[in-house]
């Protein structure tokens, strides 16, 4: 009997392994949810944490921890075709996204967790159509972007299963962005004058939506040297729209039904493998994939945004000095695309003409983070 219940408790560990491997995978497969530049991806990753075994806090242990993470977008696409063009000629709209994410992770117990971390963004954006398209002027944004809080939990303890781990969390999204920052446009108030209006939509602080999320984060090891990681994350946005206009209607008559913003769902996962170089030194190869669906899970989908979705090979190094973590990771695209949205449909229904929008992508991007562990027994101590 004992060596029955063994077996039994063996073949559920490995049934249990299986199922979240393919999860993840689904998450790179799945193309009915559509993703960085001209899609508005918030600056997050999951909202308990996105370095894997981070939070494999002991009971009050505290890890605090800074990211910083930049791209620059300026590759159109309309599907997941490429307009060169549009850099050929200087038509190209350019973004350049500073993110800066501060957090701080508390062990409940040994294998639950919370988490929060609060954002600051500095953006700027340089275009010639939403300024009477004559002449290329640059808008920004800056300060405060959207909180996130979060709960998780480590379905294993670490001494049953000190090889691997599979933690499930729960998130709220709160709107402390700025979702209706303001900058001068040029050359396009009566007689070419300038006016103050909106930010575009992909670089607001924020999207004015309170928004839940759920995550799971998977590590496994394989042998001394090397382990598989695995996380993931969707955002659902309740709210349909957040009443900011666009002003895409003055462009063109038929963007009417772009006129005010959209507050989007979004969601990101990767998928990969670490090396131990050293005691200290780790290295990683990955793919990552993250984006703006065409619809919401929740809600409706009515208003401007631009969907789209991005596929992405991440190498990565990390360097672990007693509590100290440092992480440096550089996803390179090798896949975007802009799918149809839902107005651009409907202006495709009421015209008789195919009309997909374009979005503007980066090549890269570059995360940078450092976090400090403080353990419980030296906050006794002092």
């Amino acid at each position: 009997m004992r060596t029955s219940c063994i077996a039994f408790k063996i073949l559920q560990t490995n049934l249990i392994w299986s199922y979240l491997v393919c999860f993840v995978l689904l998450q790179f497969i799945i193309q009915n949810t559509q993703a960085q530049g001209c899609v508005a991806i918030r600056q997050m990753s999951n909202c308990t944490g996105g370095n894997l075994t981070s939070n494999l806090l002991g009971k009050n242990d505290w890890q605090v921890g800074m990211s910083y993470r930049y791209f620059q977008s300026f590759r159109h696409f309309r599907g997941t075709h490429e307009e060169a063009d549009r850099v050929a000629n200087g038509t190209e709209v350019i973004n350049d996204a500073n993110g800066f994410d501060f957090a701080l992770t508390y062990g409940i117990t040994d294998r639950v967790y919370a988490s929060s971390s609060i954002p600051f963004v500095i953006n700027e954006r340089s275009s010639l159509y939403e300024h009477g398209r004559t002449e290329r002027h640059t808008t920004f944004s800056r300060g405060l972007a959207d909180i996130r809080l979060g709960l998780g939990v480590w379905l294993l303890s670490q001494a049953e299963s000190p090889k691997g781990n599979i933690a499930l969390g729960i998130g709220i999204k709160l709107p402390t962005g700025a979702y209706n920052a303001t900058d001068i446009f040029y050359n396009v108030g009566p007689s070419g004058s300038p006016q103050v209006r909106p930010v575009d939509q992909s670089i607001q602080p924020g999207d004015g939506g309170f928004s839940p999320s759920l995550d799971i984060q998977v590590y496994r090891m394989i042998s001394s040297s090397f382990s598989l990681y695995g996380n993931g994350f969707y955002m659902f946005s309740p709210r349909e729209t957040n009443g900011v206009r666009t002003f895409r209607e003055t462009l063109n008559p038929i963007l009417a039904n772009e006129a005010i913003m959209s507050v989007t769902d979004q969601f990101a996962a990767r998928l990969g493998i670490n090396f131990s170089v050293s005691h200290s030194l780790g290295a990683g190869l990955g793919l990552r994939y993250e984006g703006i669906p065409v619809k919401d899970v929740i809600g409706g989908s009515q208003g401007f945004r631009r969907p789209g979705n991005i596929l992405s090979v991440e190498p990565s190094v990390n360097y672990m000095k007693g509590p100290a973590t440092l992480f440096l990771s550089v996803p390179v695209a090798i896949r975007r695309e802009r799918p149809q949205s839902v107005t651009d449909l409907e202006t495709e229904i009421a015209t008789g003409t195919p009309r997909n929008g374009d979005s503007a992508f980066a090549d890269y991007l570059i995360s940078f983070g450092a976090f400090y562990r403080i353990p419980a027994k030296m906050m006794l101590n002092h």
